[in-house]
Parts: structure tokens; C-alpha cells; sequence
């Protein structure tokens, strides 16, 4: 079990948002007006103002699509990688680790609720975006609907924690009852507050 609670550690660590930094960090203070709409410089040396100045070298320093996946997959000396390498180039270059470590994680694993076999379903997970269907319903995975987008209330780490451990029918990989001790939900049913009713919806800090 002590694989497991590492595991559910790993995810509680870990946040949903894309880091952009660059070497030359020049936002000048830019803001803008609340009532005009404009950029407005706040620090030009001559007063005149100007707009966000875009100038000097922009590096990508994280990446993360859907949360968790370089926090559980990502090896040790292989995480800084994946953080700098573009969606395209992902597949190619961290599949095969991934399904090393999933098989490490969950060496029972056959294949999972959505069907898909170790290979396939490390395939899906390195190539690390979040997809969004423009049309219809909005799901990381409602039993029917597949990773079509996010929506605020989905339980994203129990929906990774089934898929991972789940095995075919998303409670265990075989149909002894008594050996269903795998990992399959965190414990968090949903937030400590409530989503806002207005943009950006999301809860205020509890």
C-alpha cells in the first residue's frame, strides 16, 4: 500500500496550470485601464506610455495539459524534459517511459475502463493536452463522454486514479471481489466552497 499512498500524494501536489516564464521578464509594470480598455505603461521613462512590451527571449519552463501526468509519470531526470518539449514531439519521445512506469505502478493492469490497453492508453496520456470538443458535452470522463474537455466539477484525480488502477470495469483488474484494494478514488468528494455563479466560476480560496 505505501506505493499507493505515494502515489495519492503525488496528485494532491499537483495543480492544473500552464507555466509560461522567459529569461528577460519585461512586463514594465503594464496594467490595463478598467474603464478604457487600453495597455497602459505605467513606468515609461518619458510618460508617454506605450503598451506591454513583448521584446526579449520567452522560454518554456512547464507543461501540463491534464493534472498530474508529469508528476506520476515522469521519471526521475525525465521530468525537466517533458516540461520543455512541445505536444508534438511528446508521443515519440516519452511513450514508451510512461507504460514502463504504469506497468510499475500497476503491474496487474490489462487494459482500462475506456478499453484501451497499456500501450494505447500511455499513447493518449503522453501526449499531454486537454482536448475540448466544440461541440457538446463538456467531460473529462462521465462514463460516456471521453476526455472531450473539463469541466469545473470533475473529479479529475479519481476519474486518473480509476483509469490507472481501475482495471475494465473501473473497480479492479479481475472479478475476485476480496483483491479490490487498488487506488481508485482519493477520498475528496468536492470542494470546501462553492463555484462562483459569475466568471471565471471558480471557488474562493477556503
Amino acid at each position: 500500500m505505501k506505493i499507493y499512498r505515494n502515489l495519492f500524494l503525488m496528485f494532491a501536489m499537483c495543480g492544473s496550470l500552464l507555466f509560461i516564464q522567459c529569461s528577460d521578464d519585461d512586463d514594465n509594470g503594464n496594467v490595463i485601464d478598467p474603464v478604457d480598455d487600453t495597455m497602459d505603461d505605467m513606468t515609461d521613462d518619458d510618460g508617454t506610455g506605450g503598451g506591454l512590451d513583448f521584446s526579449g527571449t520567452f522560454v518554456q519552463e512547464d507543461q501540463m495539459g491534464r493534472p498530474g501526468i508529469n508528476t506520476v509519470f515522469g521519471t526521475e531526470g525525465m521530468k525537466d524534459s517533458f516540461n520543455v518539449t512541445v505536444p508534438s514531439e511528446m508521443q515519440a519521445a516519452f511513450q514508451s517511459d510512461f507504460q514502463d512506469k504504469l506497468l510499475a505502478l500497476n503491474p496487474g493492469y490489462t487494459t482500462n475502463a475506456l478499453g484501451l490497453d497499456a500501450a494505447t492508453f500511455t499513447t493518449v496520456l503522453s501526449n499531454d493536452v486537454l482536448w475540448v470538443a466544440q461541440n457538446g458535452v463538456t467531460s473529462y470522463f462521465n462514463g460516456t463522454e471521453v476526455l472531450t474537455g473539463r469541466a469545473l466539477s470533475d473529479d479529475v484525480i479519481d476519474i486518473s486514479l480509476l483509469l490507472i488502477f481501475g482495471g475494465p470495469d473501473g473497480t479492479d483488474n479481475d472479478d475476485d471481489p476480496t483483491s479490490e484494494l487498488l487506488l481508485t478514488r482519493d477520498g475528496v468528494p468536492s470542494n470546501d466552497v462553492a463555484f462562483s455563479t459569475s466568471f471565471p466560476y471558480l471557488a474562493q480560496p477556503f
